[in-house]
């Protein structure tokens, strides 16, 4: 009897206990889950209230029960088994106020209640809601039901819910879904004057050319090799890109431009993405990605924008104003940057983070893409039934957000880095200390070397090859003994190294990378290995998987469409026989150091400077109206377009109207048909022009056929990133049914596309003549 008396007073205590805790109360505006805590806190304590009167109820049936048991056994019988009857009786006193607890216990549990009731409704009816909320039939906001259907099941699911003030409750669903989210109609009872105001939007500040890099390398921070290598290379330009951001100013004439606030995510440099980059600095690893991006904060720094630099997750999440939780919320104010640089581990810790706000700023976006991302690959839903899909496509972002370090394609914004320029000194003093027999091999890593003896060998026979393999002390590089390996180099050194070199030779990898430009630069000819068939997705492993069919007919081919010969030679290196011939006549051969404009300093801030300017993806727009003028023979009244004098091609009608804002400017549009077996970007080429995407809209009418003497027996609507376009042998026309999917790329012998062209500005193809 002592054991059980004495669980039961220790129950009793535990159960006091607990019943203290719960009545623990929070002061209303301690923490963001307050609301949430107050709520479940009073259906516990209600709960726990109604078990102890229950439980001391169950424990003095029981006592009872054992009583009446003593009382019919010899329990008292035996001395050496009897306990002293008074010991026992103070068990009636306990028993009593166990009785008289049980009994205080049932009395408050139901005065609790009736507090909790009262408590909550007149919540309810101070915040002006009513008791219940129903959900509203409303054929504005079809998916209003299905959410709170969502809510009800999933709104413990992340804490973000509560912090915006989600408890449970109908009426909390519904004012999250109509205030934070927008997929329910605002209630009618609620006093929207009680709401905080939006902040009033930043005001509006002209940019000013800077003339101080300082600042900009505070910004971009410490901790990390790659930062430190981005901040070294900004050093060694600045002189480079102060002097341009002076020539631009004179250029473009004290015009307007309003600074934009923006943010630069630099998200493979993040610890959630791995930062395979910053130990790899050190060792000879990749630089391509961080040249760019130092170019990139360089010139946006230069142009006077405000910039904010992260390259971590957390800092992220505290510049976009991520509520508390997994994610699954919009974010807490409006984005406060008018642009987003960032890459597609970026892109993809932000569609993360920012709920459905990701969706309402993509249009801010710009991604930094290597090796671009080609329409039909960037629209999901195209991508998935045509086999498109890949690890990296599928944003539905409009193709020119995403910028590519070379001029891959048009459907992409062409980015670029730059390459050091000299002066007139220094190109005099490079020609006159060149080593005609000296060839530089083009590859850090000793992997690259392997199974290259053959051309090694003949190449030895003409020049003295160096290299420049990372190796540590112990593990020399597996490279031929004929080769002068100098390690891995400072930038500055290797810079040095090129300007006594006669040849900068590649061996088919690394592809697209800045050091042919440096080279060609600095006084070299390029050699490089022509693939026969070319590269692509479809037959190589270094491009399976990213997001583009582009077909790769060498290591560089930027080098060689764009420059040539004599600073580009592209051989068959299975050709020993015309691989020998090409260095005999490099040999020979005396070039000047060279340097697209594109990818000079100047050049990368006119570029830039014209796409912030221009580049608006947030706004759509509208094909002008047609002439009003009559139109003569072969043009249609409903369209902006005339036949060319030479009736070869469309371009933009003279009476047309055209809208002064768009860019490109209209007037520079022309209109080709490609031959089955060319893409649009190979059929502008040929007449010395660049496709033009934004200018697809104009074309994707019947009556351009029409214009262009084309036999339509029927025109069909579809998606596909080949229209539109006609099947000559049928006489079928096809025009396209999603804007995403307009693509200068891609080709299939069955149909001749329409292409829509522009001229450029000499040395910058990413601008036309009138684009800046």
């Amino acid at each position: 009897r002592i054991f059980v008396l004495g669980i039961g007073f220790f129950t009793l205590c535990f159960l006091m206990t607990s019943l203290g805790g719960q009545f623990s109360a929070k002061r209303l505006g301690d923490s963001p889950f307050t609301i949430r805590t107050e709520v479940m806190g009073a259906l516990e304590s209600r709960g726990v209230l109604r078990r102890m009167s229950d439980m001391l109820e169950m424990l003095m049936k029981r006592m009872d029960i054992l009583a009446r048991l003593e009382n019919s056994t010899d329990f008292h019988k035996g001395d050496e088994a009897r306990f002293p009857l008074d010991r026992f009786q103070p068990a009636a006193g306990l028993m009593e106020r166990i009785q008289a607890i049980a009994q205080n216990v049932s009395d408050i549990a139901i005065k609790v209640d009736q507090i909790l009731r009262n408590s909550l409704l007149n919540g309810k009816v101070a915040e002006g809601r009513r008791d219940q909320c129903e959900v509203p039939r409303d054929p504005k906001y079809p998916d209003c039901a299905g959410k709170v259907e969502w809510m009800r099941a999933r709104w413990t699911s992340d804490p973000c819910y509560a912090f915006f003030g989600v408890d449970g409750t109908e009426c909390s669903f519904l004012i999250y879904l109509s205030e934070v989210e927008w997929f329910c109609p605002p209630l009618p009872w609620r006093n929207r004057t009680a709401a905080l105001p939006s902040p009033p939007p930043l005001p509006q500040v002209q940019a000013a050319f800077r003339s101080d890099l300082a600042h900009l390398l505070e910004l971009i921070g410490t901790g990390k090799e790659s930062l430190s290598f981005m901040k070294k290379r900004i050093r060694h330009l600045a002189q480079q890109w102060l002097r341009a951001a002076r020539r631009l100013e004179q250029k473009l004439k004290d015009r307007q431009r309003d600074q934009k606030h923006i943010l630069i995510h630099i998200g493979f440099l993040t610890e959630e993405s791995g930062d395979v980059f910053s130990p790899r600095v050190l060792k000879g690893g990749p630089l391509g990605e961080m040249v760019q991006w130092a170019d990139i904060l360089a010139a946006l720094f230069l142009l006077g924008h405000s910039l904010r630099v992260t390259v971590s997750l957390k800092e992220l999440q505290s510049h976009l104003g991520v509520p508390p939780g997994r994610g699954n919320c919009p974010l807490t104010s409006p984005l406060p940057f008018d642009l987003i640089y960032t890459d597609y581990h970026g892109l993809q810790q932000m569609k993360q983070h920012m709920g459905l706000s990701f969706k309402k700023y993509r249009c801010r976006v710009r991604v930094i893409d290597t090796f671009g991302t080609e329409p039909a690959y960037n629209h999901e839903e195209y991508a998935t039934l045509r086999g498109y899909r890949t690890n990296w496509g599928y944003w539905n972002l409009q193709p020119t957000q995403f910028m590519t370090m070379f001029p891959h394609t048009p459907d992409n914004s062409f980015m670029g880095f730059v390459s050091e320029e000299l002066n007139k000194t220094e190109r005099q003093l490079i020609k006159a200390s060149k080593v005609s027999g000296m060839a530089v091999v083009y590859g850090k890593e000793a992997s690259i070397w392997k199974g290259k003896e053959k051309f090694l060998a003949i190449l030895n026979k003409y020049m003295e090859i160096h290299g420049t393999v990372y190796y540590e002390t112990q593990r020399p590089p597996e490279v031929p003994a004929f080769v002068k390996n100098h390690g891995l180099l400072p930038q500055h050194e290797f810079q040095q190294l090129l300007r006594k070199a006669k040849l900068f030779i590649g061996f088919g990898f690394p592809y697209e990378g800045p050091a042919p430009l440096e080279a060609i630069a600095n006084g070299c000819v390029f050699l490089q290995a022509r693939f026969n068939p070319p590269h692509s997705s479809l037959n190589h492993e270094f491009f399976r998987g990213k997001p583009t069919s582009r077909e790769v007919s060498s290591q560089h081919p930027y080098a060689e469409d764009f420059i040539g010969k004599p600073h580009v030679w592209t051989v068959d290196y299975n050709n020993s026989e015309e691989f020998e011939a090409a260095i005999k006549t490099i040999m020979r051969t005396q070039v000047d150091p060279y340097l697209p404009y594109e990818y000079t300093c100047e050049g990368m801030l006119e570029r830039i400077h014209a796409y912030i300017q221009h580049q608006d993806f947030c706004t759509t727009s509208s094909p002008p109206l047609p002439p009003k003028a009559k139109s003569p023979a072969m043009q249609s009244p409903l369209s902006p377009l005339a036949l060319s004098p030479n009736a070869t091609h469309l371009v933009w009608s003279p009476s047309a109207s055209r809208d002064p804002h768009a860019w490109p400017p209209v007037d520079s549009l022309q209109v080709w048909v490609s031959e089955t077996h060319h893409a649009c970007t190979e059929t502008c080429r040929r007449r010395g022009l660049v496709c033009e995407p934004t200018f697809f809209r104009f074309l994707n009418k019947k009556e351009v056929f029409l214009q262009l003497s084309i036999t339509c027996d029927s025109t069909e609507y579809e998606m596909n990133h080949l229209y539109p376009a006609v099947a000559e042998n049928v006489h079928e026309c096809y025009l396209q049914k999603e804007p995403l999917l307009f693509s200068c790329a891609g080709y299939n012998t069955k149909y001749r596309r329409l292409c829509p062209c522009r001229d450029y500005r000499k040395g910058q193809v990413a601008l036309c003549r009138d684009c800046l």
